[in-house]
């Protein structure tokens, strides 16, 4: 990891970092470490010198803690992977922001390469990550049986430490419920050929019947990968032998062919497992509302957009815990979306209401109905938009079976999304195009 601190620091400088940048719950534990790195200027001196001899180790933290408070420039994605793993000391969850383009799923396979080693006396091959991201995909692959297009079977790469021991994990039993939220399609493993069959029940000739050895559609591959990927972390969170080894798990981008009603549900219950699993998360995305949806429901996760420098040559890693960096825009430009077009579900009363609420507690308002317009005479609207936030937005997200609003309720969603657009001023152009990373820069 290449390190990059200030040899030195003028008094006041150093002052503000320590008793104003370092000051609050997440960094005050770092005061001391430069305290104790740099030396004090001596009477008639300006700047503190940092002091001779500091180890390899100490000089990482400093460069990590500079990181962390500012927009840290990285030479090269292993840099921010190995930033990544300081930061997982600290946090819990990190959820990453980057467009396409911009070095996501090579960053989840440089994280995973630093936890790979290998026994120089055994050659036994270790690692500590549990990932999902293009590369895992690639572990399932079609026999399509070309000679007599019957035997249609998905293959899995059984030499790949991903299946493990899954003939005596009673896989079956732990992908189904998972994949039964987002497909209505079953499925067999034979676990010693390494493969699976699927079937459907179809109505031929008025009676449901099941229909085997179907070859499922390319988003319903990339559905059940997914939930096979979600049964494996369960078996992890349930601290199962064969997969003792993992100590971070790494999402990179699960749902790049879904709609988003699939990915609200994706990440609402990605989120859900990750909550009671002790091992430490990285998620990266390139979708806002996926992105925004994680953010929400994990808490205090290291929330960060990465994009490249300028020159293209590095990168910069920002903070955007304490700005609404997408989580108003990105979610306000789905939500503009869908009431122009008319597709619109009750779920999207639950976003309004986020955005609601993250409006009211930005101008200092005690709840999310002083952001609704009130007529001064007769304010019947928004009493009844009141109550319709309060009570189609009520309880998790109606995700899995998304229920189309009434067109009543479609009026009265684009009435208050549009009054609150008016009366809380953003800029007109980002509802026109979708933007790219260079508007962001």
């Amino acid at each position: 990891m290449s390190i990059n601190i200030p040899d030195k620091y003028r008094k006041e400088d150093f002052n503000k970092l320590i008793n104003k940048t370092l000051s609050g719950d997440d960094f005050s534990q770092y005061q001391a470490l430069f305290r104790e790195s740099y030396k004090k200027p001596s009477k008639g001196e300006t700047e503190y010198q940092l002091k001779d001899g500091i180890s390899i180790d100490v000089k990482k933290k400093i460069d990590y803690v500079l990181k962390r408070v500012g927009d840290g420039r990285f030479d090269t994605l292993k840099d921010i992977a190995e930033y990544f793993r300081m930061l997982l000391d600290d946090r819990k969850f990190i959820v990453l922001f980057a467009y396409n383009g911009t070095g996501k799923t090579r960053l989840s396979a440089e994280f995973k390469s630093l936890g790979q080693h290998i026994d120089e006396t055994t050659g036994i091959k270790s690692a500590d990550t549990l990932y999902y991201n293009a590369f895992t995909e690639d572990l399932f692959y079609w026999d399509n049986d070309l000679e007599n297009d019957t035997e249609r079977v998905l293959k899995l790469n059984g030499s790949s430490r991903f299946f493990a021991g899954l003939d005596e994990l009673e896989m079956e039993s732990k992908i189904r419920p998972l994949l039964h939220r987002y497909a209505d399609f079953d499925f067999t493993i034979d676990y010693e050929n390494s493969t699976v069959s699927f079937s459907r029940n179809a109505l031929i000739d008025g009676v449901s019947q099941r229909v085997d050895n179907i070859k499922v559609s390319r988003g319903e591959e990339n559905i059940f990968i997914w939930c096979f990927f979600l049964a494996i972390v369960t078996l992890v969170a349930d601290k199962v032998e064969a997969y003792n080894w993992v100590k971070y798990v790494y999402v990179d981008d699960p749902i790049s062919s879904l709609d988003d009603n699939n990915a609200i549900a994706v990440a609402s219950h990605l989120a859900q497992l990750m909550k009671d699993c002790d091992i430490k998360v990285v998620v990266s995305s390139h979708h806002a509302l996926f992105f925004n949806v994680l953010c929400n429901e994990l808490g205090h996760s290291a929330q960060l957009f990465l994009q490249k420098g300028s020159s293209n040559n590095n990168y910069i890693l920002k903070n955007t815990e304490k700005t609404p960096f997408f989580h108003h825009v990105a979610l306000l430009k789905e939500l503009k979306y869908a009431a122009d077009s008319g597709e619109l579900y009750t779920y999207h009363f639950n976003i309004l209401r986020n955005i609601l609420e993250k409006t009211e507690s930005f101008h200092g308002f005690k709840h999310f109905s002083s952001c609704l317009r009130k007529d001064e005479d007769n304010d019947s609207d928004g009493i009844l938009h009141k109550r319709m936030l309060d009570l189609l937005s009520h309880g998790n997200y109606s995700l899995f079976n998304p229920i189309e609003m009434v067109d009543e309720n479609k009026e009265h969603f684009r009435n208050i999304l549009n009054n609150f657009l008016e009366d809380y001023k953003f800029n007109e152009k980002l509802f026109e195009t979708t933007p790219t990373q260079e508007d962001e820069q």
